[in-house]
């Protein structure tokens, strides 16, 4: 039963996905004589964590019950006050913890508050599914950069347009709204100029149920981005990345539209330093969609952590027909990132694909 009360937790925890940044993914479950009482997730940074929700909704029955997180209650104040307390005070019997927190202000401390106190603590409940569930706020909290995802929509033979540059659409509709998903849960969503200019698309979130839309983040070496670009209108914050070839007048222009716009020494973008400047700002999570030289930069340079891929039944076929990965490539097997298929999902007649990177094999 206690895999079971923790698939709940997880459940709660994942409901919350882009909603809690630069916090962590956290589902609580109280349950008392094999009854759940309480349910809580932590829903916006700042807020209440999932515990205290769950708290709230247990009462005066949350003594003597167990707990079950799917994150190590946190034991220091913050914007909020420290969970392990709340536990403490409530009188909880047992916790029953998924993960521990790898951020060194909590790490184990939360565990060892609540077992001083007189709680039964026990860890390690579906370690695998927790932590899976938090790799973003993980990699963040080691790396200080955020996860990127590399999101990819292209026929079976890897194009993402015919040779005539017609693209809309490859994939179905189905594959695209779960595309705008996929930005709803990432913190920033970056593209190149190449993608700008042939596409102008918004990089916003268009969901029948709302969203919030991603920092939009450009990589554009020159500034050769139009006034008038979709993707700097004033439905989600842009950020442009750009080089010493820019113009002085376009980086004031761009500026004064209110447009963030980071000059980077020489010419050339280097894009560790974008991961840098986005951690710097707790950007935790970016979504790459592209196009295929930007894919290409992060490939090489092994700044990726996951690849989205939405295949389509199709053959395009063309020599002259843009891939999904496109510029130079890897030269040697040998150095070519190793992925893991974590899952493939059905949707309308596309089918999505996720894969992990494999660090250990670079």
């Amino acid at each position: 039963m206690k895999e079971n009360y923790m698939k709940l937790a997880i459940d709660m925890a994942a409901s919350a996905k882009g909603q809690t940044s630069p916090n962590p993914l956290v589902g609580a479950v109280i349950v008392k004589q094999g009854e759940v009482i309480g349910l809580g997730a932590h829903l916006k940074a700042g807020e209440q964590h999932a515990e205290k929700h769950a708290l709230n909704m247990a009462g005066s029955s949350a003594e003597g019950a167990d707990m079950y997180v799917t994150l190590e209650p946190c034991s220091h104040t913050g914007r909020t006050p420290p969970c392990a307390d709340a536990v403490i005070e409530a009188g909880i019997k047992r916790v029953f913890i998924g993960s521990d927190d790898p951020d060194p202000r909590v790490s184990g401390r939360g565990i060892n508050k609540l077992r001083k106190a007189g709680v039964e603590v026990h860890t390690g409940i579906l370690k695998e599914e927790t932590d899976a569930l938090n790799s973003v706020f993980f990699h963040f909290a080691v790396t200080k950069t955020p996860y990127v995802t590399l999101k990819m929509a292209a026929s079976i033979d890897g194009k993402i347009a015919a040779s005539s540059g017609e693209s809309k659409w490859i994939t179905g509709s189905a594959s695209r709204m779960d595309g705008h998903l996929l930005r709803h849960e990432n913190d920033a969503i970056l593209a190149g100029i190449e993608t700008i200019l042939a596409d102008n698309p918004l990089l916003t979130t268009r969901l029948p149920q709302g969203g919030k839309n991603p920092l939009r983040v450009i990589l554009d070496s020159r500034l050769r981005i139009p006034s008038e670009a979709k993707a700097l209108n004033e439905d989600a914050p842009s950020w442009i990345f750009t080089t010493e070839q820019a113009e002085e007048s376009r980086i004031r222009e761009l500026r004064e539209a209110g447009v963030t716009v980071t000059v980077m020494s020489g010419f050339t973008i280097q894009l560790d330093e974008v991961m840098e400047k986005l951690g710097q700002a707790d950007v935790t999570s970016l979504l790459v969609e592209g196009g295929g030289t930007v894919h290409d930069s992060f490939l090489r340079e092994k700044l990726f952590q996951q690849v989205v891929l939405y295949m389509a039944p199709l053959l395009i076929g063309g020599k002259d027909a843009p891939s999904s990965v496109s510029g130079s490539g890897i030269h040697r097997l040998a150095d070519v990132p190793r992925l893991k298929l974590l899952s493939v999902e059905r949707l309308g007649e596309d089918t999505k694909h996720i894969f992990h990177r494999e660090s250990r094999n670079d």
